[in-house]
C-alpha cells in the first residue's frame, strides 16, 4: 500500500476503537431478583426439583415491571393485566376508561407500558380495519388480548438450559 516504513495509524487506531458499553436498555430487559430473594416464593426444593406451586399475576408483573424500581409502571401494568383478565380481551373504550378511572398519564400507559406488555410477549394486540359507510373514512380499532408467547419464549429458554444441564451431569457421572 504504501511505503512499508510508514506506521498504518489510521487502519489500526479504526479497529481498536469500539463503543463503550452502557449495558442492556430497561425498555429491553426482564428484572431476575435473587433466586433466594425474599421478593420471591420458592420454586424449588433443595435438591433443585421444582415445586407445584404457581406465581400470581402479583408475582409475574414483578418481573417485567420490578416493584422495587419502577412502581409506578408496576401498578398500571398489573391494574391493566387485572382487568385483561376480567374481561378476555379490551377494546379502545375500555382502555380509555381504564387510564382515566385510575388517573393515569395516557403517555405512560400508551409508550411504556403496553408496548413493553406486547414486547415481551404477554398480551398481543390486534387490529381489525373497518370503513364507515357514510364518510368512507377507516379506522384500525384496537383489541387486546392475553398471550402464551411471553411463557413459551421463557419455557424455551429454561427446557434449553435444564437439557445443557443434564447433559453436563450426564457427562460428568461417566
Amino acid at each position: 500500500m504504501g511505503d512499508p516504513e510508514e506506521p498504518e495509524t489510521s487502519s489500526q487506531n479504526e479497529e481498536k476503537k469500539s463503543i463503550a458499553s452502557r449495558g442492556v436498555p430497561a425498555s429491553e430487559s426482564l428484572y431476575f431478583p435473587r433466586f433466594d430473594s425474599e421478593e420471591l416464593r420458592s420454586f424449588q426444593d433443595k435438591e433443585e426439583n421444582a415445586t407445584r406451586n404457581l406465581w400470581s399475576l402479583e408475582e409475574l408483573t414483578n418481573f417485567v415491571f420490578s416493584k422495587k424500581y419502577q412502581a409506578k409502571y408496576y401498578e398500571t401494568a398489573l391494574g391493566f393485566l387485572k382487568l385483561l383478565a376480567e374481561k378476555t380481551y379490551i377494546a379502545g373504550d375500555d382502555i380509555s376508561n381504564y387510564i382515566r378511572s385510575n388517573n393515569i398519564s395516557k403517555a405512560t400507559f400508551y409508550n411504556r407500558v403496553l408496548p413493553r406488555l406486547r414486547r415481551v410477549g404477554m398480551i398481543k394486540i390486534e387490529r381489525d380495519t373497518i370503513v364507515a359507510l357514510e364518510s368512507k373514512r377507516k379506522f384500525r380499532p384496537m383489541r387486546i388480548s392475553f398471550s402464551k408467547t411471553f411463557g413459551n419464549y421463557l419455557l424455551k429458554i429454561a427446557d434449553s438450559w435444564l437439557a445443557a444441564v443434564d447433559d453436563v451431569r450426564s457427562r460428568k457421572k461417566e
